[in-house]
């Protein structure tokens, strides 16, 4: 199995030690991923966009996403984000889960993480003759 890894240039990749993207075989895993702005709905429009671009980097989409973590310090404040949510998601929901917990800053009022699986085509031709 082959691993890529797609860093993002984010302020905390190179102080902590993570990527924020990380290819294996058939695999894409995106790391828990904060947006900027000054409202939950302006962060997660903007995490969204990052999970997107390490995607698209990757070779998948939205649509290759299987599941999905979304952690917030206020559970109160989720709702807000469903209608971004669905639209990044549309007609290929991934299984779900939201937990209620402290990030890494007090700024950050969303967190996501995502893992997708992109088949990558296989050669079925066979041996040659």
């Amino acid at each position: 199995m082959t691993i890529r890894r797609i860093p993002s240039g984010g302020e905390y990749e190179g102080r902590i030690g993570y990527c924020r993207a990380v290819v294996a075989g058939d695999w894409v895993h995106v790391a828990g991923t904060c947006g900027r702005g000054d409202t939950v709905v302006d962060q997660c429009r903007d995490a969204l966009r990052i999970i997107e671009t390490a995607l698209t980097d990757a070779g998948a989409s939205f649509a290759d996403v299987v599941r999905v973590t979304y952690m917030l310090p206020d559970r109160d404040t989720f709702e807000p984000c469903w209608p971004l949510l669905r639209a990044a998601f549309g007609d290929n929901p991934p299984a779900a889960t939201m937990i209620e917990c402290n990030l890494i800053t007090p700024r950050d009022l969303i967190e996501i993480e995502v893992t997708a699986y992109r088949p990558r085509p296989r050669d079925t031709a066979g041996p040659s003759a």
